[in-house]
């Protein structure tokens, strides 16, 4: 089956991981494999805040894809003034390939527009997009039908993951590439940093700073963090985009309400405060860090394919049903590193997840990013042998094609 045309929906539930993902899925597709394809998201400040361009108007093209505002079912029973979504949703307007984001609801009409298509001998290929998976569990729900109760229209889901039975991590294809020219140019970091606005003189400095990158969730674990910083024997510079840990990090730190473009020093430790950046600046800015502390998925999978050393706070779910998620990817990740630095790395990252953990020798592992370093790379290299995302997707419809 020939897919020339795609339609992605997204419901942003919370923060910018939904759109995160589904924005560079959408230009993956078009600029990879010269799709049409049509993106449709219910929060366009969302997609506004990682891609500047865009707009608030219901439908706009960007970057040769087009977006429109559409609201799901739920949401439009939530208001007074929802307003119909501009996009054809005729049979014959109805994609080849169907991904719907994170288990959002289709349009009724949609739904029964790709029902005529399928009446007429040629379904649409329907594909759920689950969230990373990291459990075992998700080998044997990968690709997995589900049969719509009224219409009887397939739809199959599909787990982006670490291993080789699910669908891999979003990864564009010259990604690497361009992250490697990056880190082998320093001057391009510099540049990065002047225009972000960090104010960091190395000319009095005898040593490069440290430099760290904190995108976090509140997490009152960051004090502790800081605290291990600022008593640094060598300099650190820690970039915070603006977020939800702000507040936090002024506490920890004793002054005000931090805001885009402070800068504040406490020992040896100089924190900068940089405007919320688009998708290829904040990779960028991965790539020009020697730790990423991330949050969320979208962030977490940027920072894997940096190649630096990470650390990850998960999306806290009720019951602390995310913590056995984290433990199962932590399983994974600490498998490669040597005893000593897996216990290091293992302690720091249950920290950040879970407050009242064992306390964390932050100084221990900033020791030891050296070698962290090392099998950060190697691990990128790894998940780079099961393919990226959007390849292996398109083979997973070639392989199931009817």
């Amino acid at each position: 089956m020939s897919i020339r045309r795609c339609d992605i929906f997204c419901t942003v539930i919370d923060n910018f991981g939904d759109i995160g993902v589904c924005w560079r899925l959408a230009r993956q597709l078009q600029q990879q494999y010269q799709m049409q394809v049509r993106l449709f998201v219910d929060e366009l400040q969302a997609l506004q805040m990682l891609c500047p361009q865009a707009t608030l108007l219901p439908y706009q093209q960007l970057e040769q894809i087009d977006v429109y505002r559409w609201q799901p079912a739920a949401e439009q029973q939530q208001t007074t003034d929802a307003t119909p979504c501009s996009a054809d949703f005729s049979p014959e307007a109805i994609a080849d390939l169907v991904i719907e984001a994170f288990a959002c609801e289709l349009p009724a009409d949609y739904i029964d527009a790709m029902a005529t298509v399928a009446a007429r001998g040629k379904q649409p290929r329907w594909l759920n997009l689950e969230y990373l998976a990291t459990e075992d569990w998700a080998d044997d729900c990968h690709g997995l039908t589900s049969m719509h109760p009224a219409n009887g229209l397939r739809k199959q889901f599909y787990f982006p993951g670490f291993s080789p039975r699910t669908g891999g991590l979003l990864c564009e294809a010259n990604l690497l590439d361009e992250r490697d020219a990056w880190q082998a140019d320093p001057q391009q970091r510099a540049t990065l940093l002047q225009r972000l606005g960090v104010a960091w003189d190395t000319s009095t400095n005898q040593r490069d700073p440290l430099l760290i990158s904190l995108f976090a969730y509140q997490n009152p674990a960051v004090a502790a963090l800081l605290q291990t910083l600022s008593m640094s024997t060598n300099p650190v510079l820690c970039l915070v985009p603006e977020g939800k840990i702000l507040p936090q990090v002024a506490t920890a730190l004793g002054c005000a309400p931090l805001r885009r473009g402070d800068c504040l020093q406490q020992g040896n430790l100089t924190v900068q405060v940089l405007p919320f950046l688009e998708q290829r600046d904040y990779d960028r800015l991965l790539w020009s860090c020697d730790l990423n502390l991330v949050r969320g998925e979208d962030s977490f999978v940027r920072a894997q394919w940096a190649g630096r050393p990470l650390i990850w706070q998960i999306y806290p779910q009720a019951d602390d049903a995310h913590l056995d998620k984290l433990e199962a990817f932590l399983q994974r990740y600490s498998q490669t590193l040597p005893p000593a630095l897996a216990t290091q790395v293992l302690t720091c990252w249950r920290a950040w997840n879970q407050p009242d953990s064992a306390h964390p020798d932050w100084a221990a592992l900033l020791a030891a990013l050296a070698d962290w370093q090392h099998d950060a790379r190697r691990w990128a290299e790894t998940l780079l042998k099961q393919g990226d995302l959007a390849a292996n997707m398109l083979q997973f419809l070639q392989n199931h094609s009817d």
